[in-house]
């Protein structure tokens, strides 16, 4: 017998929990509207994990509440405030996680968080769930998605995964990079043929935030291009829902 579990995820640059231009700190009403939307997992990026006047309680964890239970969090950018990275916020069981450094220069410090999630629903499969922030330059990123690409590939092909963030790609490259060497495929790609624009999130034309899957069927995707996100942050955030099959 087969069973179908869907999974409902959100992808989202909170920009420190500042609005487009920094006009206004917002992270409260990312918490309520993160939390309407019924989500099983939240990728964030650009997430203060301490600053001393925004964020003395790390925001991922502000963010979390009572509402997911398990999170991580990947340190990328240190200065003298404080330091932001991506985190992973999650209803299931973040088994073991880890933060791969794959900064090309002392001016952006990015990195990868790697996820590896477990939950007697998911019948002995385990869902790695990577969440990133890419360079602004197409010379680091083409470095980086060689170091994404190794990482990947040594996740083994039976086990379902999900790829998203702010990949920063202005020339759109990374999908035939990942499609036709990793066999992932692009939610949005995949259901309407173009990416989805998501930046600036007041007048959005750039394509830059994206999610991806392996291993899972793409049932439904949300640009959150609607108030009031377009005033919540300087990209707008994407969520699909995922299904696969689980064998009892």
């Amino acid at each position: 017998m087969t069973k179908k579990k869907t999974i409902k995820i959100l992808s989202l640059n909170i920009h420190k929990g500042f609005s487009l231009f920094n006009r206004k700190y917002t992270l409260d009403q990312i918490k309520t509207s993160i939390r309407d939307l019924g989500l099983d997992i939240v990728c964030l990026q650009e997430v203060m994990g301490e600053h001393t006047k925004h964020a003395r309680v790390p925001q991922f964890e502000y963010l979390a509440d009572k509402i997911w239970n398990h999170h991580a969090y990947g340190k990328n950018a240190i200065y003298t405030q404080g330091h932001h990275g991506n985190a992973i916020l999650s209803h299931y069981k973040i088994a073991s996680h880890e933060n791969i450094d794959i900064s090309t220069n002392r001016f952006e410090r990015r990195g990868i968080l790697h996820g590896i999630l477990e939950d007697p629903s998911f019948h002995h499969t385990r869902l790695h769930v990577l969440t990133l922030h890419l360079d602004l330059l197409g010379w680091g990123r083409n470095r980086q998605l060689k170091r994404l690409c190794s990482r990947i590939e040594q996740i083994p092909k039976n086990e379902p995964l999900i790829l998203c963030g702010d990949f920063n790609d202005w020339g759109e490259v990374s999908t035939e990079i990942l499609e036709q060497g990793l066999g992932l495929q692009e939610v949005f790609m995949h259901l309407t043929g173009r990416h989805a624009a998501t930046f600036p999130a007041a007048f959005p034309f750039l394509k830059l935030d994206r999610i991806y899957v392996r291993g899972l069927e793409i049932k439904n995707i949300s640009c959150l291009s609607q108030t009031p996100w377009r005033e919540l942050s300087d990209h707008l955030g994407l969520t699909a829902e995922l299904g696969f099959n689980e064998k009892n």
